[in-house]
């Protein structure tokens, strides 16, 4: 098996799943319970906390988990929003954000918010200066992404935040960086985001587990209410097996230092063996060293991912969350059409090895071959 579709989900690293068969076999506790189990269970739950912190460099304080990075993201923007709506209802984001970001922001269009989504330029990056002339006195939010799902273009967060602070702006900022957290520097500090979505299973964790970093002086109104769990921000019994593996997954991805060089080789490997074989080929990638968007012409992207899967070479089309639509984040880069239905996005991990490069290439000489030779295949 050769599994290239990370930006989707990763697969649980061994120490991730040892710490969710802990927490569900020995600490099993409610962590709310002040009885030994209980104590055991917030114990774990702390652990994690601190390990996520160092990951993202701010205090555990300031971490709260969620169920995701979809729940993590609508609490950064209809908090912000509804915190500041007397301030002012302008939002400025970009027409390449996550689906949780966008989708947020579009409900809140139809409750009298003004939204501002700034297209990216061809190579699906978005600057500060862009930010700086849409920003207005009644700007309240400004939601960029760290690293797009898409094109793996890194956004200039710690730029943003200068700008908001030369203008005195009162605008929270808030970043996803769900495909940012171990494969782009993550610093709280560095970035001046007030705000940033994480995610577990994008970082060898378990699926259903998220976290948001709040900055210690933003008193970001609770989106979940109920027994005041997480300091009374996020209620809700909290997950302790998914929140101790991310935790985990943490602490064993900041242990493997070059894993980030690791995977901008054989992305640039991949790269170089696609144009030089399929010369008529797309490649998009960005500054991020895990994601790339590859598009052969007349080979269209589900019949290629479905031959691809057939060699038990795994993919995707786009966002996972997209279902089959043309990707949104190509089509505001202004990409060809006929070029984005033959997309395909290729995702790595710290685990990802040449073997699985090289069965790529190997499979999509061959996904070419075979519309080459069967003509009808294109219609």
């Amino acid at each position: 098996m050769h599994y290239l579709d990370n930006a989707s989900t990763t697969k649980p690293c061994p120490e991730a799943v040892t710490a969710a068969v802990r927490a569900m076999t020995d600490d099993f506790g409610n962590p709310s319970s002040i009885h030994r189990l209980g104590t055991a269970a917030e114990r774990l739950i702390e652990d994690a906390r601190s390990e996520v912190a160092k990951a993202v460099r701010c205090r555990p304080e300031e971490i709260f988990f969620t169920s995701g990075g979809t729940e993590a993201d609508n609490w950064a923007v209809f908090s912000s929003a509804y915190m500041l709506r007397h301030a002012g209802k302008h939002i400025i984001t970009t027409a390449i954000e996550h689906e949780a970001v966008l989708n947020s922001c579009r409900r809140l269009e139809s409750q009298g918010y003004t939204v501002t989504y700034l297209a990216p330029d061809a190579a699906g990056a978005v600057s500060a200066g862009d930010v700086e002339r849409a920003l207005r006195e009644d700007t309240v939010l400004v939601s960029v992404m760290l690293v797009n799902n898409e094109n793996g273009a890194v956004a200039p967060i710690g730029e943003i935040s200068q700008v908001l602070k030369a203008a005195r702006s009162r605008a929270v900022l808030h970043t996803d960086a769900v495909q940012g957290l171990m494969k782009v520097p993550v610093d709280a500090r560095s970035l001046g985001a007030d705000l940033i979505s994480l995610s577990a299973h994008k970082v060898h964790g378990l699926k259903g587990c998220g976290a948001l970093y709040i900055r210690k002086s933003l008193r970001l109104p609770p989106f979940i209410c109920g027994g005041g769990q997480e300091s009374g921000f996020r209620s809700g019994t909290q997950a302790v097996p998914q929140i101790s593996a991310f935790g985990a997954a943490c602490s064993a991805g900041m242990a493997d230092a070059g894993a980030a060089d690791r995977m901008a080789k054989l992305r640039d490997h991949i790269v170089g063996r696609l144009r030089a074989q399929i010369p008529d080929c797309v490649c998009l990638y960005g500054d991020a060293p895990h994601i790339l968007t590859v598009s052969i012409p007349g080979c269209p992207s589900q019949p290629t991912l479905n031959l691809l899967s057939q060699k038990e070479i795994y993919v995707s089309a786009g966002s996972a969350c997209s279902r089959g639509k043309r990707s949104h984040v190509l089509t505001a880069m202004g990409i060809d059409p006929k070029v984005i239905d033959c997309a395909i996005r290729v995702s790595l991990s710290r685990f990802s090895t040449l073997e699985d490069a090289d069965a790529l290439c190997d499979g999509l000489l061959d996904v070419r071959s075979s519309f080459v030779k069967s003509p009808g295949a294109r219609r």
